[in-house]
């Protein structure tokens, strides 16, 4: 049996013609489209039932550890490590092994102190060290977006400045994930452009780096990105999060329904779709809120599970795919 045989007939998903089948497990999807399944629920539980080793990539922003409650729930700093763990073990079972796991997660600061927390500094050594991932690399993610909190060190006392990144953590089952950075080239600079027309001198910087006359040779296809996303003034999609005219915003006013507040941005989880999967691999969020990740695998044709635990945000969650 396949694994995607495999996820169908023990989740209870979806047969070959895409047509709802019993409950099974207790699992059935709240709603599915031609290449995947949203599901409502406790997401530890509905990943508990699917197969190991099934799943390509994981890329999930579970709420963060905030001083504030929000309306979608997050975990005091303290006990944040210990809630945490028992979902990053299910996500190391179900990746293959190749697979990866792409967390989203923002730094806050300490009640009262203007000083910042480490608690996903703790997360991240723990998902290491107690787990067993592999940190292929660190990125972040330049979210203009941001407000200037909080607001009594930011913009009361002005002692410290605006927070514009987010961190954004490539875990690994194994030393050698699957991931191709071609996938991902950025169009060429107007200085790079330059620099090809008029020729190279093979160097020495004095850093020791070896500059070759082919350094601006531009038939490779494009720039290989930083691992600082943030949208360059040739894309076509946006990293900020705050999107006020996107069809889901619009039709969850038309609707009268909750948008989501913190929403990810679709060149978030298409960059990373794009770098660490394939047409038809399985992409999986387990704190999918308004679906953006399942959504961008769909138009990417990749099969994607969806499970979020508040009804309204899935439902709202269909706009995506009108």
């Amino acid at each position: 049996m396949t694994n995607i045989a495999k996820i169908h007939h023990q989740l209870g998903l979806l047969d070959g013609t895409r047509k709802p089948r019993p409950e099974a497990n207790g699992f059935v999807p709240f709603f599915s489209t031609s290449h995947g399944d949203a599901y409502l629920g406790d997401s530890l539980e509905v990943m508990k039932t699917i197969p190991s080793s099934s799943v390509n990539l994981v890329i999930t922003s579970p709420p963060y550890a905030l001083h504030f409650k929000k309306a979608y729930g997050n975990v005091a700093k303290s006990e944040y490590v210990e809630w945490f763990l028992p979902f990053a073990e299910q996500i190391r079972r179900i990746l293959t092994d190749d697979g990866s796991f792409v967390l989203n997660i923002g730094g806050s600061y300490n009640p009262g102190s203007p000083t910042r927390s480490l608690y996903h500094f703790k997360l991240l050594i723990e998902l290491v060290d107690t787990v067993g991932f592999f940190l292929a690399q660190e990125c972040f993610w330049y979210n203009p977006a941001k407000m200037p909190v909080p607001a009594e060190w930011v913009t009361v006392r002005r002692v410290r400045i605006k927070d514009s990144v987010e961190y954004v953590w490539w875990l690994s089952k194994s030393q050698h994930p699957k991931a191709n950075n071609r996938a991902v080239l950025k169009s060429y600079s107007a200085d790079m452009h330059r620099l090809n027309g008029r020729g190279v001198r093979a160097t020495v910087r004095p850093s020791g780096h070896n500059i070759k006359s082919s350094f601006a040779n531009l038939e490779s296809g494009g720039s290989i990105p930083p691992n600082l996303i943030e949208e360059m003034p040739t894309d076509l999609l946006r990293f900020g999060n705050n999107a006020a005219n996107d069809t889901y915003t619009v039709r969850c006013k038309e609707s009268g329904m909750t948008v989501h507040p913190a929403r990810f941005p679709a060149a978030l989880p298409e960059f990373f779709v794009k770098l660490l999967t394939e047409i038809d691999d399985l992409v999986l969020d387990p704190f999918a809120g308004s679906n953006t990740t399942g959504s961008v695998a769909e138009r990417l044709e990749r099969r994607w599970i969806s499970i979020d635990n508040i009804r309204e945000y899935l439902e709202a969650s269909k706009f995506r795919f009108e």
